[in-house]
């Protein structure tokens, strides 16, 4: 196997409670478990070395490989085609249809000759909590079990498995028309092993799975133009999804690099406030409102909870089951990807203080109909009261969206966003009658604005700028006019626009902002950032600049993967950076899709 494949050379598998990465020589070298932000049983993708790979793929010098999803699902196929023969290498798990927690989570892997013979190889070298606890092997002719204390895990194949070591390897042949699995299940510590695979078993739950996926997406209301990319970027979203809390983690990695070699090395694996908050919109535009609705259910829960550090009613992030703790440490034994160090799990911005988060979270409570589940009496005052403490705090420094090391500023976005907070919440209260301080939020909403439209342009951009007395641009201000702060085809957002295409826009992608004008307190530089790009699109289309919004999102697509995933960032060569895949960016394309998709419906009308 290749030591550090590129990081968009993977397809994504899960069971709705954790994911897996499959790259396309059939390896898999990122898997977690019971939940996605638990310690590493396979992380060969952050340590060539010691993190640990399961590998399932012909044993060949020579051939083409090519990956693909079955048609609207989570099932992902590595295909192998050589003068000797065709293989496939099937995988998959099996969702978790329930919400409760579970700690058996199952990696099948079935392997074919469609052509030909073809020689397929295994090697299983699970290592738990990390690389950081040894395990001992129990292997008969077809299971082996792996033990590790708090952990355990079991490898059954339908083809006879060897010892190696501690690990496993094996080889068989297959003709055409032969078929074998092999199945990976995490399990509790001292859980006994789940029955053995049977080949017919197998082929019925795979079916299964295919029926699962595509009747859900069936449930979309989306008809419109790119319905592919969509449908893959709903997909991914769900599969992003912790399903016992409705709690979505921002990517299924950690410690990808935004610049290979670099620092910016994060751990992705919770749920942003911000990032769970805008899905909220794109999943009901598709009609997933069941989807959006335990998230505002998540949300609630943790306005009830009125846990934040210092007082404030929120946290930027939290674990997938609102865990407000996420201590930060580097795993010093790990290398990371191409030497991409530190190696960090957990993450110290969890006690930032962001103020946009504010807007995001009313934003999503009070999009459509998804408001009503906190309609009830003791959820509006978890509202309402935090739109208090926010009418006395919003006028205050902070680190701002993008989680900066560098120091507080007065942030152009996080005054927008608290804006959008006061005017949804003024609006939800007239709405459902509730009881509300609507002169105090109405007195903030308008001095907000005032404050940013004179503290935060600068007459020499022509633009709104990053944070006040700068005139550094940023392409989180994109958001403007979805959330109405300035009308989209108003002079100060068109010029505002008109300065991002000269500064931010590189061959329609979009920087964040420069590093090297706005300090951010890390070393290094990063690429584009493939959110901003789909937040300009849908800003472009409001604008109703709408050829060159349409050529954006086309180029957009060449640089997705090679089955339409999209990791935080594009590289300065076209490659994709950061962690794999991005939860924000597959959101924003379903923003950008159906903003994009109604204005040229509209054009045509």
């Amino acid at each position: 196997m290749d030591r550090y494949p590129p990081i968009a050379d993977h397809g994504l598998v899960g069971d709705l409670q954790t994911a897996a990465l499959v790259s396309s020589r059939g390896v898999i070298d990122w898997f977690a478990a019971p939940r996605f932000d638990s310690p590493s049983i396979f992380a060969a993708l952050l340590d060539h070395d010691k993190g640990g790979h399961f590998l399932l793929a012909p044993d060949h010098e020579e051939g083409t490989w090519k990956q693909l999803y079955y048609p609207d699902t989570a099932v992902v196929v590595t295909r192998f085609m050589s003068p000797d023969g065709v293989g496939e290498t099937v995988d998959y798990m099996p969702v978790h249809q329930g919400l409760t927690p579970s700690d058996r989570h199952t990696l099948v892997r079935v392997i074919r000759a469609v052509r030909g013979t073809v020689r397929f190889s295994l090697e299983c070298r699970p290592r738990f909590d990390y690389a950081r606890t040894p395990h001992e092997l129990d292997l008969t002719d077809h299971r082996a079990t792996f033990r590790a204390p708090g952990a355990a895990a079991f490898l059954q194949a339908t083809f006879p498995l060897e010892r190696d070591g501690q690990d496993v390897r094996a080889s068989i042949t297959l003709t055409a028309g032969e078929a074998e699995a092999a199945v990976f299940t995490t399990g509790a510590p001292g859980s006994a092993p789940p029955p053995p695979p049977e080949r017919d078993r197998i082929t019925e739950e795979l079916w299964e799975q295919v029926d699962y996926w595509q009747r859900w997406v069936r449930t979309s209301h989306y008809h419109g133009r790119w319905a592919e990319m969509v449908y893959r970027s709903a997909i991914t979203l769900k599969l992003l999804t912790y399903a016992p809390s409705g709690a979505p983690v921002a990517a299924a990695t950690m410690g990808l690099p935004e610049q290979v070699g670099g620092e910016r090395n994060w751990d992705y694996r919770y749920t942003w406030v911000r990032d769970g908050s805008l899905s909220v919109r794109a999943l009901l535009d598709l009609g997933f409102a069941e989807e959006a609705a335990r998230f505002t259910h998540w949300l609630g829960d943790r306005l009830r909870a009125h846990e934040g550090p210092d007082g404030e009613p929120l946290q930027i992030m939290y674990r997938v089951d609102g865990d407000p703790h996420l201590t930060e440490e580097v795993l010093e034994h790990f290398e990371g990807y191409r030497g991409s160090y530190p190696v960090r799990a957990g993450n110290a911005a969890m006690d930032q203080l962001q103020l946009d988060i504010y807007g995001e979270a009313m934003y999503a409570l009070s999009e459509g109909h998804a408001v009503a589940v906190q309609g009830d009496y003791h959820g509006w005052k978890a509202l309402a009261r935090t739109l208090d403490w926010l009418a006395d705090s919003w006028d205050r420094p902070d680190e701002g969206i993008w989680e900066t090391r560098g120091g507080r500023q007065d942030f152009t976005y996080s005054r927008v966003m608290c804006w959008a907070a006061f005017d949804r919440g003024l609006k939800v209260a007239a709405e459902f009658s509730r009881p509300a301080a609507t002169a105090l939020w109405t007195k903030a909403r308008d001095d907000i604005l005032e404050q940013v439209m004179e503290r935060g342009w600068s007459d020499r951009e022509q633009s709104l700028v990053q944070h006040y007395g700068s005139h550094v641009l940023d392409a989180s201000l994109l958001l403007i006019p979805r959330v109405g702060f300035l009308a989209p085809r108003s002079a100060s957002w068109l010029s505002t626009l008109d300065a991002m295409d000269r500064v931010l826009v590189s061959d329609s992608l979009v920087y964040r902002y420069d590093p090297a004008a706005s300090p951010d307190g890390l070393r290094g530089s990063e690429g584009t950032f493939s959110l901003c790009t789909f937040l300009y699109v849908d800003a472009l289309a409001r604008a109703g600049r709408l050829p060159q919004a349409r050529y954006t999102f086309e180029k957009m697509h060449t640089y997705a993967n090679h089955i339409g995933l999209f990791a935080e960032e594009i590289g300065p060569s076209g490659e994709q950076l950061g962690n794999f895949p991005q939860a924000f960016t597959h959101l924003s394309l379903i923003m950008a899709a159906t903003t994009l998709n109604q204005a040229l419906d509209a054009l045509r009308r």
